[in-house]
């Protein structure tokens, strides 16, 4: 199986674990509040459907998403939000898990029929298409946290997190830029414990500055779902721990994080929000 197929076999299992999870719930239960401010499950289904559907459009036609790029540019602190408010205010819950289902399905076969070597514009640089399918998965996943964390459910951790984790570690140097940081010099070594034993690792074996940790722990801390204090992930070198505070695997400002779980059960307790 090439890359690429294996990466868009992987998005196709991440995006219907996610959508077990939400497929049975009674329609009330679609505005329940998700661990991001302001985002109940149906605006996190919205906020997916919305972005397969403009990678789509990109993979697609590249002059209507040039346009919408230049839209994007006149408003870059509310587009993303917009769109998915839009879907989410357009739509029943079922209408939009038909929404969110369809564009999916068109999107990998898209990217399954795309020629070898296909770049596909986006935000930034031009991507390729298993990096495309990877990012999906990524956003996939921790959006799909959000929407366990909603619903108090434990997802089993799998070998699909190394995708997650190797965009953690490629954007290292962009989570320096967004924040005016110089980024390190020198590669960090990351290894990590994937579900199944096995050992999921970046970087050079040599290198002086290591970073260790379960695979899934790893995962919640580059999506930004858990707080740093909260996860077993260790640094050895200053500017690996450095990293840690900041990593961040996704494109855009540096995110609000989580706050650490003994506060967020403290408000619980005194009723000062979800």
């Amino acid at each position: 199986m090439s890359q690429v197929a294996a990466v868009i076999g992987d998005l196709r299992d991440e995006s219907e674990e996610l959508d077990e999870l939400v497929s049975g719930l009674r329609p009330d239960r679609w505005s329940a509040p998700t661990p991001a401010p302001g985002w109940d499950i149906a605006r996190q289904i919205a906020h997916l459907t919305w972005t397969d559907e403009v990678a789509l459009l990109a993979a697609t036609d590249p002059d209507a998403f040039a346009a919408a790029v230049a839209e994007a540019e006149r408003a870059p602190d509310s587009f993303v939000d917009r769109g998915a408010e839009e879907i989410a205010a357009a739509h029943t819950p079922q209408t939009l898990l038909a929404r969110w289902r369809e564009g999916r399905k068109r999107l990998a076969a898209v990217l399954r029929d795309a020629p070898a070597g296909t770049r596909i514009p986006w935000y930034g640089p031009p991507m390729s298409v298993a990096s495309m399918a990877t990012a999906r998965l990524m956003e996939t996943w921790a959006h799909g946290q959000d929407v366990a964390d909603a619903l108090g459910a434990v997802r089993a951790p799998t070998v699909r997190l190394r995708h997650v984790a190797r965009i953690g570690v490629r954007a290292r140097d962009y989570a320096y830029l967004v924040r005016g940081l110089t980024a390190p010099g020198e590669e960090f070594r990351v290894e990590l414990d994937a579900p199944d034993g096995s050992t999921v690792a970046f970087g050079p074996e040599d290198a002086a500055q290591r970073v260790t940790g379960p695979l899934l722990d790893f995962c919640l801390l580059v999506t930004q779902r858990a707080h740093r204090d909260d996860l077993a992930v260790r640094a050895v070198g200053p500017d690996a721990d450095q990293w840690l505070g900041i990593a961040q695997a996704f494109a855009g400002p540096p995110g609000q994080g989580r706050e650490r779980r003994e506060h967020q059960e403290g408000r619980a307790h005194r009723g000062d929000g979800a």
